[in-house]
C-alpha cells in the first residue's frame, strides 16, 4: 500500500488581494511548466474580497483547480473555524499543492502552528 503524498502547502502574503492571487498564479505557473503531467490538482484558499478585480488567467477553476474565497478577517483567532472546515472540505480532493492567501502576516507564526498541528501533519507539508 502507498502512502498518500503530503499536500505541499504555501502561504502567501501581500499588501492587496490582486498582488497575492498574482502571485499564486505563478506558482501554478511554474509547478506546470516543471511537471509534464498537467493533471496535477492545486487548490487554493483566497482570504478577503477580491477588491473588484479579475483573477488572473492561471487561476481560472477547473477540474484539477479548486478555488475557495473565504470572508476577511484573521483566519487563525475570528476565522478559525471557517479555515479549518474549508482546508478539510478541500483536502478530501488529495489535491497535489494548497496555496493560501493571506492579507496580513500578523499572526502568521499562529497560522503556521496550525497547519502544523497533528490534525494537518499527516496532510500536508509547508512550503516557503
Amino acid at each position: 500500500m502507498n502512502p498518500r503524498a503530503l499536500t505541499r502547502t504555501t502561504l502567501v502574503t501581500g499588501s492587496t488581494a490582486a498582488e497575492r492571487e498574482s502571485r499564486i498564479a505563478q506558482y501554478i505557473v511554474q509547478r506546470s511548466d516543471q511537471h509534464s503531467d498537467t493533471r496535477r490538482s492545486s487548490a487554493v484558499i483566497l482570504e478577503g474580497l477580491a477588491g473588484g478585480h479579475d483573477l488572473p488567467a492561471a487561476l481560472t477553476p477547473g477540474p484539477y483547480l479548486h478555488i475557495v474565497r473565504i470572508a476577511p478577517g484573521c483566519v487563525c483567532c475570528t476565522g478559525n473555524l471557517t479555515l479549518r472546515v474549508t482546508l478539510n472540505r478541500l483536502l478530501r480532493t488529495h489535491p497535489a499543492y494548497l496555496y493560501i492567501g493571506l492579507a496580513s502576516t500578523e499572526h502568521l507564526p499562529a497560522i503556521q502552528a496550525f497547519l502544523l498541528a497533528p490534525a494537518y501533519a499527516s496532510w500536508l507539508t509547508l512550503e516557503v
